[in-house]
């Protein structure tokens, strides 16, 4: 099941119209999680591995009450996960790319980006590096680093940018979007997640950051991981709504909308699952 939304009101009407879908899907991934096991397989086909596979599932990243859906079901040939497998698959179906396409993808220590880069020859990975660290520098380790609010790209330079489950730690996520509507070429397509109020109009603030460089916390402190120091936390400052798609669209953009989508056949369970889409 997919659907592509681009207001609150869509996504009410949606859920609305499929609410019987949706009710089956809750008790199928019940009942998954009801077989006291923690760790168990499930069938589907894995898209990156063009594949029929097992995929593992455990309550790794959870409240070890509710299976993590979002973050699990594993391929066992790729390592890729649910939503970076169906992100995969999206990308595929959503945006026009070949081999020589300009894409930037904001990371370049993980999986999905070892999978592109076998892919697409003219991918650009980077991390963030720190707030010293000089945009499109490489360090020691060879890690490149960009800053979302003032990326080193040229103007109109990119077919895609593509980065997930980033922008929630940038306190001016606007000066993000700004950037990214101006290194994409006309036609060029902004690709994303991020945690999503799916019930909510207006981006929830959880932070902001004072004039004199401190941290105003709004709401307590939310940390998720780190993928280049695996002991630190990045800070949550913002959990998006359905404003962004009027922000983005605000900026210039002249498309900009979600994608949720749902396959037991795939390995896309959790049955609030987005990714989101923006035209230039």
């Amino acid at each position: 099941m997919t659907a592509r939304l681009r207001t609150l009101e869509e996504y009410t009407r949606h859920r609305t119209d499929n609410a019987r879908i949706y009710e089956k899907i809750g008790q199928l991934e019940e009942s998954l999680a009801r077989n006291n096991k923690r760790e168990f397989t499930v069938k589907g086909f894995s898209y990156p591995a063009q594949k029929c596979v097992d995929f593992k599932v455990d309550y790794q990243y959870s409240d070890n009450v509710h299976i993590n859906w979002r973050e699990r079901v594993i391929c066992p040939i790729t390592g890729l996960n649910n939503r970076i497998r169906a992100a995969i698959h999206f990308i595929d179906f959503e945006i026009d790319l070949d081999s020589n396409s300009n894409i930037y993808i904001a990371e370049q220590v993980t999986p999905l980006y070892q999978y592109l880069k076998k892919k697409y020859k003219h991918l650009t990975g980077s991390e963030y590096l720190g707030p010293d660290a000089q945009p499109g520098s490489v360090n020691a380790k060879g890690l490149r680093h960009e800053n979302a609010t003032g990326l080193s790209f040229a103007d109109n330079s990119l077919d895609a940018y593509l980065t997930f489950d980033c922008l929630e730690h940038v306190p001016d996520y606007m000066a993000a979007f700004r950037e990214a509507y101006r290194v994409l070429n006309k036609g060029g397509v902004f690709c994303w997640s991020v945690p999503f109020a799916n019930g909510d109009q207006e981006n929830i603030i959880r932070a902001t950051v004072n004039a004199d460089g401190t941290i105003n916390h709004i709401l307590p402190p939310e940390y998720h991981g780190d993928p280049v120091n695996a002991e630190g936390g990045i800070l949550c400052y913002q959990v998006f709504g359905w404003q962004m798609f009027d922000q983005l669209r605000n900026i210039g953009f002249s498309d900009a909308y979600a994608i949720t989508y749902w396959s037991d056949t795939l390995g896309y369970y959790n049955r609030d699952q987005f990714l989101f889409f923006a035209v230039k």
